[in-house]
């Protein structure tokens, strides 16, 4: 190596020099970027336009006084200015994300390019049927799927995500119980560890709630389910595996006792890319599930949507499934949309959305089945519960678990090993950031203290969660040897620092106001 000249290494103290100060407010590949109105350029656009002709006004009274306050922008700048947002954002195409009962998998392109072929990507359901018959093929092949899948008779594909299934399943329940006369069942058992929507859409559909709390191991009990019943009780919300990221072993005579006592039984089914494949919901007593595709089917997932939560139903509940359904008639296949429509034994409860569903979540959950058959689906989810597995016997020697024993889909730990250390989980979840990892899921369940709630799903290699137990390990180190200011001040290389999170949740500023003259 020729040592004259030009330095080969950096100074130690230059390559610790993230605080230096750049003219440009840059650092070097990551931007400052201002927001996009301080980027106003007036009388900039990206596209020149011929004068409007000179035509009388339909608006009336109504004619704009003043501007409408758009920034004026040219094409590059527009472009630039989101593609670096773009690029300090933390998703699951450049990083683990390991958001426990989320299941932030891997979104196969394979996917998305079938969601953009002609015929899929630009059909609109106002088109007449007739021209859409390919459409409504996926769809009726799709439901075919998730009725094998969970060994239940019906679906209703319309509801546009998890909570949305919930609302539709326990309407349906409230359809079941009002066509038996039985309107005086207002009340739903709901576990403490449950999802936080299922409480609330149970309450939302005017029941009442009844918590059920979780034993000592996590679980919970036929008896405590017992105790609760009566016959008021319209249904049970239990989510299999749980929010704990175990499985219900209980669960059967939970739903035997539940139906003993009139009741049904609602599964919430976020956790279903645990068990797709290895058992059946119908097998285990279900009445009701609500299957994410935007989980256990891998189409894109958070940012606020687009959704998607086919709601599966057994035979007590699937003559109230919601329009519009697909049918085979004569001259191929239909959607029943209006209740004139509806023949034999179906009574819809009504309809849950403007149209039948997300068809581009459609397309990529069925992409994904046909890929992987019945036996990969079966290996997915296998590999779902292996990982997790292999994430707590690599770190439950530092890190402290509230249940022994093996978990499913996500491992759960607390946050008793921060114990006298000065540090809580959210500063451990923040020194993850500059690890390069999103954080886990933070205080949830709430049965848990100070929880960690990790998925790392079965999309993550063995390379990646070793990158990721070594990172973690690192961070106990440092938090056990009394290194609190290394997560205090975490984290140190986003593009901003940490904020007052509670501020900016009860008084956030929505608004950009011009800076005074």
């Amino acid at each position: 190596m020729n040592t004259q000249g030009r330095k080969t290494t950096p100074d130690v103290e230059s390559a610790a020099g993230s605080d230096v100060a750049t003219y440009t407010g840059n650092r070097a590949l990551v931007h400052e970027e201002p927001l996009i109105f301080e980027l106003d350029n007036p009388g900039v656009t990206g596209v020149d336009l011929e004068a409007a002709p000179a035509v009388a006004s339909r608006l009336g009274g109504l004619k704009a006084r003043e501007g409408i306050g758009l920034p004026g922008l040219s094409e590059p700048t527009v472009v630039r200015h989101y593609t670096r947002l773009s690029q300090k954002n933390l998703g699951i195409d450049s990083t683990m994300y390991p958001l426990g009962s989320c299941t932030m998998k891997h979104n196969p392109r394979l996917n998305e390019k079938l969601a953009r072929l002609p015929g899929f990507g630009d059909i609109h359901p106002m088109q007449p049927q007739s021209t859409v018959q390919g459409a409504l093929e996926l769809i009726d092949q799709l439901a075919h799927w998730l009725k094998t899948l969970t060994g239940m008779p019906a679906v209703a594909m319309s509801p546009a995500a998890g909570a949305h299934g919930e609302l539709c399943g326990l309407m349906a329940i409230r359809a079941a119980l009002q066509a038996r006369g039985e309107t005086s069942r207002t009340r739903v058992l709901v576990p403490e560890s449950a999802h936080g929507t299922n409480p609330a859409t149970a309450a939302f559909c005017g029941f009442t709630v009844d918590a059920i709390p979780a034993e000592a191991n996590g679980r919970v009990s036929v008896e405590a389910v017992k105790a609760k019943l009566g016959p008021d009780v319209a249904c049970i919300m239990l989510t299999n595996p749980n929010t704990c990221g175990l499985f219900e072993p209980q669960v059967k005579e939970i739903a035997d006792a539940v139906h003993a006592a009139g009741g049904y039984f609602y599964c919430d089914g976020a956790n279903y890319n645990a068990i797709v494949g290895r058992v059946r919901p119908a097998d285990l007593g279900v009445d009701a599930m609500h299957i994410n595709l935007h989980k256990t089917f891998s189409t894109p997932h958070g940012g606020g949507g687009p959704g998607s939560g086919p709601v599966v139903l057994s035979d007590a509940l699937a003559p109230y499934a919601p329009l519009p359904f697909v049918v085979h008639g004569k001259d191929g296949l239909r959607l029943v949309e209006h209740a004139g429509e509806v023949e034999g034994a179906a009574k819809p409860f009504g309809r849950m959305k403007a149209f039948h569903g997300q068809m581009g979540m459609f397309v990529r959950a069925l992409a994904y089945i046909m890929s992987h058959g019945a036996d990969g689906l079966r290996q997915a989810s296998s590999d779902a519960v292996l990982n997790a597995n292999y994430l707590k016997a690599r770190l439950q020697d530092l890190m402290s678990v509230p249940f022994d024993g093996y978990c499913m889909h996500e491992a759960l730990f607390d946050d008793r090993f921060l114990k006298d250390t000065g540090i809580t989980t959210l500063d451990f979840a923040k020194a993850m950031i500059d690890e390069g990892f999103h954080p886990m899921t933070m205080y949830f369940p709430l049965v848990v203290h100070g929880a960690f709630l990790i998925e790392p799903t079965e999309t993550e290699s063995k390379a990646t969660l070793d990158q990721f137990v070594g990172a973690m390990r690192h961070l106990v180190g440092k938090a056990k040897a009394g290194d609190a200011a290394h997560f205090l001040a975490a984290p140190r290389y986003t593009p901003r620092r940490r904020l007052d999170e509670t501020a900016a949740a009860r008084k956030p500023v929505l608004r950009w106001t011009p800076p005074a003259a």
